[in-house]
Formats: C-alpha cells, sequence, structure tokens
C-alpha cells in the first residue's frame, strides 16, 4: 500500500506507528495509516488482519 521512498514500515514492525497517516479522523478518534494499520487516540491499534493492539500509552508517574 506504501508508495513512499523510503518505504514505511509494515503493520508488523515494531515501528509501525511510523508511517503515513493517509486519513485522519480526529473527531472519531482514528487514523488510518498507509501500512493499512488503524491507530486510535487512546493508542490502541487494529492490524490489517483484524488484530487488536490494546492501548499502550506510558504509565504516568505516581507522586508521592
Amino acid at each position: 500500500m506504501c508508495t513512499h521512498r523510503p518505504t514505511c514500515p509494515t503493520a508488523d514492525s515494531p515501528d509501525r506507528e511510523a508511517a503515513h497517516t493517509i486519513a485522519s479522523h480526529p473527531e472519531q478518534g482514528w487514523s488510518l495509516l498507509c501500512n493499512a494499520l488503524v491507530v486510535f487516540d487512546d493508542t490502541g491499534e487494529l492490524l490489517p488482519d483484524g488484530r487488536i493492539i490494546a492501548p499502550h500509552r506510558p504509565l504516568a508517574e505516581a507522586t508521592a
């Protein structure tokens, strides 16, 4: 799907979120990347094969 040079990482790559955004719908909370990955505002992801990556926001530091 990617026609960029250099090509974007595949949806199976650890750096998959570095792919270019081809459709953005901030009002709905999601974007489509050129590697067919759907990323959500809560940091969850939907892979092209239907697998789900749970949200992975960094945990806030505990205040003492």
